[in-house]
């Protein structure tokens, strides 16, 4: 336990001084070194690759020696062995639809249909990419296997390209939907429902290299970026003009992957979630052309929504080349507070008095007492092993202050203990922290383990009735699990660690995800509040939305994207037809 113990202390101090983008894919990249691919090789003969992935560098592999008693692999190589070759003998593309996640299904391995990649193309995409192609067996592995979940497809990306403009990424669309040739967007990899999977093998577009801040208007609050950044480096930047993006997923996600899965994270209790904070858009459809969905006016009733349909669409509908956000201004004063209950119901119950009395709070974040026992593992911390709620207040000194005080007198009449609050910066940063790498700490207590994350969200008076019934049925399982919630806006996560290979295992993390999900549905809540559907969540969509809201998704795709070459198997389950 000690050693295990100081290589994640360890891994936890590099994560903080280097690429974020580098240790997301250390657990599938670990795997991939441990396999020979002699097709890919011989691939590699003929076909010269040409861009190797920035971020495969020294500090990573360092990562890898030093983390190896922490992390150890435990996903299985691709199954596809062979990029530009088709082990499938029918390449009709309307296979391309065949896939796993329909209704019904509990199987995690999405199926596809790879045919032979025309050598045509190959070359046209080396000459608007120039040297930004990439055949690599590893580098497509990493594209083609999520990496912080446990999904798995039948194939892998046959070519990885990285557009560094607009107009790259227009040619690259258009000359893919000439050749009916399937396309994945890429952003930052952090997605956990499979959106990044490439069953049917194709094109992955890799959106790393186009992170530039285009235009930032200080007086209008709102930035214009590329897909590619960061919403964490976008903070960097724009801290010295006192503002900032207001969204906080995972670290490591990317802004044009946020708007492509409709995300949000601890601060959407307060800011809306993505879909309240981009204002404008600029994508590629399938055909090739580059539509404004807005201008950058903070409201317009000119013409259908085209921001919001986009927003949330998971890449099946076109390739977002360029976002318009909203910003905020950076608070001049926050007091974050922690506090204990006997259970999570008088927690929550917490949460939903709070919201209830009109204190704007900006965080309210629960985490039940196994997620708190893994935090202790992982960071060497000695935090109370009880289900616990975090707050964030902002606003003057003075406001932040009296917040606090109520809420500490809300907490004392509903069982809670042990108060606490931070002023001092460093003292804030780090109790957030610990918020923030709840999903590696879990991974630390159960290092050989893969997670299975709910995502369900309610109203919020159904809160705390929810996570109680949760809850029980958690402690009964026989695998670990732990609860963390937003529960100022009535989103819970459940991190479910189980292995998949086995199939008990498998099945029982299954059944606890369903019965998270149905309770959910039953409250009129839904599936997703903010991770998205991917593959992994398609066969809940028809009971929360009905089979035709469905049609009607599956209608403006089929306009939109006719040779459904834009991240296909995705979002609308396989079973729904016109």
């Amino acid at each position: 336990m000690s050693n295990l113990l100081s290589s994640w202390l360890w891994l936890s101090r590099f994560r903080s001084s280097t690429s974020k983008y580098s240790f997301y894919r250390y657990r599938t990249l670990h795997n991939t070194h441990l396999k020979n691919s002699p097709t890919s090789s011989n691939l590699l003969n003929s076909h010269t690759t040409t861009k190797k992935n920035p971020c495969w560098s020294i500090p990573l592999f360092l990562a890898l020696s030093a983390g190896s008693l922490c992390l150890q692999p435990h996903s299985h190589p691709s199954f596809s062995d062979s990029p530009l070759t088709h082990t499938d003998n029918d390449t009709d593309t309307d296979t391309r639809d065949v896939s796993l996640g329909g209704k019904g299904s509990t199987q995690y391995v999405v199926k596809g249909s790879q045919k032979e990649f025309p050598q045509e193309l190959l070359e046209e995409l080396k000459i608007i990419c120039e040297d930004n192609v990439s055949l690599d067996y590893d580098e497509r592995y990493i594209h083609g296997k999520p990496q912080n979940s446990f999904h798995k497809a039948v194939n892998i990306p046959d070519v990885i390209v990285y557009p560094r403009s607009e107009e790259e990424v227009s040619k690259i669309v258009k000359s893919c939907n000439n050749h009916k040739i399937p396309i994945v967007p890429y952003g930052g990899a952090t997605s956990i429902e499979g959106h990044t999977l490439s069953p049917n093998g194709g094109v992955c577009i890799d959106m790393s290299s186009m992170k530039r801040v285009k235009a930032l208007h200080v007086d209008d609050m709102d930035v214009v970026v590329d897909p590619g950044i960061g919403w964490m480096e976008l903070n960097e930047y724009l801290e010295p003009y006192g503002l900032f993006f207001p969204l906080d997923p995972g670290p490591g996600a990317s802004i044009g992957g946020m708007c492509a899965t409709r995300c949000s994270g601890s601060l959407a209790v307060r800011y809306g979630t993505m879909r309240d904070n981009v204002i404008s858009l600029k994508v590629v459809f399938a055909n090739g052309d580059i539509v404004k969905t807005a201008s950058r006016a903070r409201k317009s009733a000119a013409g259908y929504d085209l921001t919001r349909l986009v927003i949330g669409s998971e890449g099946t509908l076109g390739v977002i080349t360029e976002v318009t956000l909203r910003l905020q201004k950076i608070p001049q004063f926050s007091v974050v507070a922690m506090c204990n209950f006997p259970s999570v119901k008088d927690a929550a119950d917490v949460a939903i008095t709070t919201m209830n009395s009109g204190i704007q709070v900006s965080r309210v974040e629960l985490l039940d007492e196994v997620q708190v026992k893994a935090i202790n593992i992982a960071n060497g911390k000695n935090l109370p092993e009880s289900p616990t709620l975090m707050f964030e207040f902002i606003g003057t000194e003075a406001y932040a202050r009296e917040q606090t005080q109520i809420v500490r007198k809300i907490v004392s009449e509903h069982n809670g203990s042990d108060f606490v609050f931070a002023e001092e910066p460093e003292a804030k940063k780090e109790l957030w922290k610990v918020r923030k790498e709840a999903l590696w700490a879990c991974f630390a207590m159960e290092p050989n383990m893969e997670a299975m994350i709910s995502d369900v969200c309610v109203p919020l008076s159904h809160l705390a009735d929810i996570i109680s019934k949760s809850k029980k049925e958690l402690d009964a399982s026989p695998l670990v699990c732990t609860v963390i919630a937003h529960a100022g806006d009535g989103n819970f996560h459940t991190v479910i660690l189980f292995d998949p290979a086995k199939e008990e295992q498998r099945r029982e993390a299954e059944r606890l995800n369903h019965f998270m999900v149905h309770a959910a549905l039953s409250l009129e809540g839904t599936c997703t509040g903010e991770h998205g559907v991917g593959t992994g969540k398609m066969k809940y969509l028809e009971e929360e939305l009905g089979v035709e809201a469905l049609k009607t998704m599956k209608k403006i795709k089929s306009v939109l994207d006719p040779n459904n070459i834009m991240n296909p198997g995705k979002l609308i389950p396989p079973h729904v037809c016109l």
